[in-house]
């Protein structure tokens, strides 16, 4: 008996030492800067009114086109300078990131989950109903998401809603054909056949037995598609089809400065590399996530 708790006991140690190699082997693997770059924006976009040293609206026409603070005739007070109407760059930086990740979240959520579940239908339902949303799909693909967008602001104004129903509208064709592949290499498997024997109804067997195959690859395509609508919001609002003034946003920004970039350069580089930092961020990030959530590319 005695000895039979010494074994068990080192095995318990060797499990344990296993566990903690796995946990160094894959905090090492991380992609530190990306993830560091993610929080920094999630931070500052939650805790926007507390850590903004200014008000991202507030004018100031004696403090306009001010550099930033490491380059000469620069001011502490505004690090990163000020734009043609006096208005902090710092600031709007930071509020413009809150309105990028609302963006995000609310067309990601909306349009990954109605593709998510028209990619279902149409891998397990086949037949008609999965060539009339393959068809929806192609043709929504087809459609240039700028001009969408366009045509949306055009016809409901400029707004918050309108970028988001525009990238929604977009987003949707995306998630319903990598579903749909997905649902067509799991339909046939063993664990189908047995829920049919079971008895179980279409439904249930989409929603409990299928779904959960296809999470892994779902949370990877939401992943990769942060940094596409961080990038669409910003285009559509560099065009004035997105966020109108004076809710500060990256594109606008960007915007903004457009015409004094030799003079004044702060105004649209600053913006822009924010912009580049992110998507590149969520891609680099995205990538890892599929390669951990991938057994085919995992290597451990």
């Amino acid at each position: 008996m005695a000895s039979d708790r010494v074994d068990t006991s080192v095995q318990v140690l060797e499990v344990s030492g296993e566990r903690q190699e796995r946990l160094r082997y894959e905090l090492k693997r991380l992609p530190w800067i990306p993830v560091v770059i993610i929080f920094l924006m999630v931070f500052a976009a939650i805790f926007a009114p507390l850590i903004a040293p200014h008000s991202p609206t507030k004018q100031s026409l004696r403090d306009k086109l001010q550099p930033p603070a490491w380059q000469e005739e620069g001011s502490a007070k505004h690090l990163l300078g000020t734009d043609i109407l006096g208005r902090d760059i710092l600031s709007r930086l930071i509020y413009g990131a809150r309105v990028s990740l609302i963006v995000a979240f609310t067309a990601l959520l909306a349009g990954g989950a109605i593709g998510g579940v028209l990619g279902l239908l149409s891998g397990y339902a086949g037949g008609k109903t999965d060539t009339f949303i393959m068809r929806a799909v192609d043709a929504t693909l087809a459609f240039p998401t700028i001009l969408f967008a366009l045509l949306l602001a055009v016809t409901m104004g400029q707004g918050l809603q309108t970028v988001v129903l525009a990238v929604t509208l977009i987003l949707w064709a995306r998630f319903a054909r990598v579903t749909r592949g997905e649902v067509l290499g799991l339909k046939d498997n063993d664990f189908v056949a047995l829920a049919h024997v079971h008895g179980c109804s279409g439904t249930r067997i989409m929603f409990v037995h299928i779904m959960p195959n296809v999470f892994n690859s779902f949370m990877v395509m939401l992943t990769l598609h942060v940094g596409l609508v961080i990038l669409t919001e910003a285009s559509l609002s560099f065009l004035g089809a997105g966020i109108p003034p004076p809710t500060p946003s990256w594109g606008q920004m960007v915007a903004d400065g457009r015409a004094k970039v030799a003079t004044a350069w702060w105004i649209s580089i600053i913006p822009g590399v924010a912009i580049t930092m992110v998507v590149i961020a969520f891609n680099v990030f995205g990538d890892w996530l599929r390669d951990r959530l991938d057994p085919k590319l995992r290597q451990l």
